[in-house]
């Protein structure tokens, strides 16, 4: 059978939301895509049962839209600490998963085969397969949204380590007597830079007494500030929020600095919300990058903003469920 005739399903498990498409093995078409909120305070069987709905109405658009198409199993990106080869999610808060056999629950319900990948692995690789890294050798990327994560890409194969932790970029410690991540330790990444961190550092701020049109925006109430507000304020020229978007930058230089030294990949690509702060967050990110890190690592590698906004987590799922069953591929 043509690669034209055979699609793998690419599901996209985040905290907020479902995400599933079906993706035709050569990558080359993206049918159905289909997303619906989590609704995580509903229990975990109920968004068991969310998914597995999407997924079936996916299926069905695929028939549709592709006649004799076949589906050939399904790619799972979930968040939180995971057992691959089990398919077990030890634990995923936002959701209620704990042990959590998900692979084993699609099966009986859908009665596809699949792979199970973490969620961060997944946006990096469907960059690396068919975004702003396609055809790059090395590639890190980071994403950030509630936490970040991130994943390595080498000769277009996802690198795990020994224990399945390669990756967690958010957890490196960047300030040794910093904030408390939710980790329990001090000074990560993920403390200063996530979505919620940079809302958390802009409010500080203003509650410190800064002026910033984000308090007449809020009606005063900063628990409503998120990171997208920030970054909207700082493209209208608010002062603190330009001084947040900045300081991000430097924090996100300080971490990239590491891994470009470490690591010398060919391109560090950025994937989540933040890269609609633009050249505010890129321009002083690369300038923090080319600073701390080596001058024959910084010259032959490219930091690059995300190209599959919100669809980027469906295309690296598929290919994890191709990594994962080469023969499929071949």
């Amino acid at each position: 059978m043509a690669d034209a005739d055979r699609y793998v399903l690419g599901i996209d498990i985040g905290g907020t939301k479902l995400i599933t498409g079906a993706v035709r093995i050569d990558g080359g078409d993206l049918v159905g895509l289909r997303s619906t909120w989590t609704l995580a305070q509903t229990g975990a069987d109920d968004i068991l049962q969310r998914l597995v709905a999407q997924v079936r109405e996916v299926i069905a658009d695929l028939e549709h839209a592709r006649p004799g198409a076949r589906l050939l199993g399904m790619g799972i990106g979930a968040p939180g600490p995971l057992d691959r080869e089990k398919g077990v999610v030890f634990l995923a808060p936002n959701l209620g998963w704990r042990n959590f056999p998900l692979r084993e629950r699609l099966f009986t319900e859908l009665g596809l085969p699949s792979a199970l990948e973490n969620d961060a692995n997944c946006a990096v690789l469907g960059e690396a397969w068919r975004g702003a890294a396609r055809g790059v050798q090395h590639v890190v990327g980071v994403t950030i949204g509630t936490g970040i994560g991130g994943g390595l890409v080498f000769d277009g194969k996802l690198f795990h380590g020994a224990s399945d932790c390669a990756g967690e970029i958010g957890h490196a410690t960047i300030d040794t007597d910093g904030r408390r991540c939710n980790c329990g330790n001090y000074g990560c990444l993920e403390a200063y830079a996530s979505g919620p961190a940079i809302a958390l550092r802009c409010a500080e701020q203003i509650e410190s007494g800064a002026e910033s049109s984000l308090t007449t925006i809020l009606g005063g109430d900063l628990s409503q500030l998120t990171a997208q507000m920030v970054y909207d304020a700082a493209e209208q020229g608010d002062d603190v929020a330009l001084d947040v978007v900045t300081s991000t930058a430097r924090f996100l230089g300080v971490g990239i600095a590491n891994l470009i030294n470490i690591l010398n990949p060919h391109a560090v690509v950025i994937c989540g919300g933040v890269t609609r702060a633009g050249d505010r967050l890129f321009v002083p990110l690369r300038r923090e990058v080319a600073r701390r890190a080596f001058k024959p690592a910084v010259a032959a590698c490219r930091i690059i903003p995300g190209e599959l906004i919100g669809t980027a987590g469906v295309w690296g799922a598929a290919r994890a469920f191709l990594d994962a069953h080469p023969a499929i591929d071949a």
